[in-house]
């Protein structure tokens, strides 16, 4: 291996683990917020990164039809809880027509002549605008009636959940692979390399998205009380913190993380509907190194996971995919033997 070969590993390993940090900061969230091990968080890759080459291709983003059955599911679910409410319940009614009112919307939006023709930041925007209230969505409808189950029981509804959305993607998606057009196409040369343009926008958006996240938690009302809700739900909620308002804005931060994730990568890497789970997987790689609890030590491992499989490509490619998986082994050996006590948090 020379230097070129070196520096070119090293850039295809920084994109992918700062791609995996993202996943992992959005698995802890998720984890410490709620106790919910998010196994479907490959899925919000999956649909950001498929919905955009749905827009470049000229074809209706067949995601707004999932968004739309799920809004109409939760009013539902919803209006089913206000049955008892009497004169309030024409009060409280309207907040359950915004949700599937904005699916439509977006429906119409996407079906138009004019979708054809948005540059490039609109079709973001647009797949975003469809991506992230997924997350909440998913929250109210699966977990958020099962909050109070075991963590085995979250984690058995968190794995139904994966096999639906993927099934799903294949109905919406088809089993073909997607990619996009980059974002642009010059580099940055670095000695003997050219840094691709995509890497820098990876990288970039990846450091603004952590840095935005660490405004949002050291600097905000609502991001103090998800920290707080992170450290002791039934003290949260003693406190007046609404542990479903929590649980919801956690999910929507998860969904928000990985349909930026997959906008970035779909350039990069071609995806099927099923890619999604492996990459969180790496993700997940890296939460573990930060023990499911520490947003930096997390990062930090998604990072080492991306440069370990860049390097492993090039040793021994046939085996990558062993040889980050076996990464996890020695931390959960590690946390096993440190840990004092292995009683379950309320």
């Amino acid at each position: 291996m020379n230097t070129q070969i070196a520096l070119l590993l090293g850039q295809d390993g920084v994109t992918s683990g700062a791609i995996y940090a993202l996943l992992a900061l959005a698995i802890v969230l998720v984890f410490t917020v709620t106790r919910v091990m998010l196994v479907p968080q490959g899925e919000f890759v999956t649909f950001g990164a498929m919905t955009m080459a749905a827009l470049q291709a000229g074809q209706p983003a067949s995601l707004t039809w999932l968004l739309l059955g799920l809004a109409l599911l939760r009013s539902l679910q919803q209006g089913w809880a206000l049955r008892t409410a009497g004169g309030r319940a024409l009060r409280q009614a309207w907040p359950i027509l915004v949700m599937p009112l904005y699916a439509l919307l977006l429906l119409a939006i996407g079906r138009s002549d004019m979708a054809t023709h948005w540059p490039m930041a609109a079709q973001v925007l647009y797949t975003l605008a469809l991506v992230v209230p997924l997350g909440p969505l998913l929250y109210d409808l699966c977990f958020r009636p099962v909050a109070s189950a075991h963590a085995l029981v979250l984690l058995i509804v968190s794995i139904a959940v994966h096999v639906v959305l993927v099934g799903l993607a294949l109905l919406m998606f088809g089993a073909e692979g997607a990619r996009t057009q980059p974002f642009s196409e010059d580099g940055l040369p670095l000695g003997p390399v050219q840094i691709g343009a995509q890497t820098l926008w990876v990288v970039a958006a990846a450091l603004l998205m952590i840095l935005a996240l660490y405004v949002f938690f050291e600097r905000t009302l609502q991001g103090k009380a998800l920290r707080a809700t992170a450290v002791s739900r039934l003290g949260a909620q003693l406190m007046g913190i609404s542990p479903a308002a929590a649980g919801r804005a956690s999910f929507g931060l998860a969904a928000l993380i990985g349909g930026l994730s997959g906008v970035l990568i779909a350039p990069i890497t071609t995806l099927y509907y099923d890619s999604g789970f492996i990459i969180s997987l790496k993700g997940f790689v890296g939460a573990v190194v930060g023990g499911l609890v520490s947003y930096p030590l997390g990062a930090l491992g998604a990072l080492a996971v991306g440069l370990v499989e860049a390097y492993s490509t090039f040793w021994a490619s046939a085996y990558k995919e062993v040889i980050v998986f076996t990464l996890i082994l020695p931390f959960l050996l590690w946390r096993s033997l440190s840990a004092r006590h292995s009683e379950e948090d309320a």
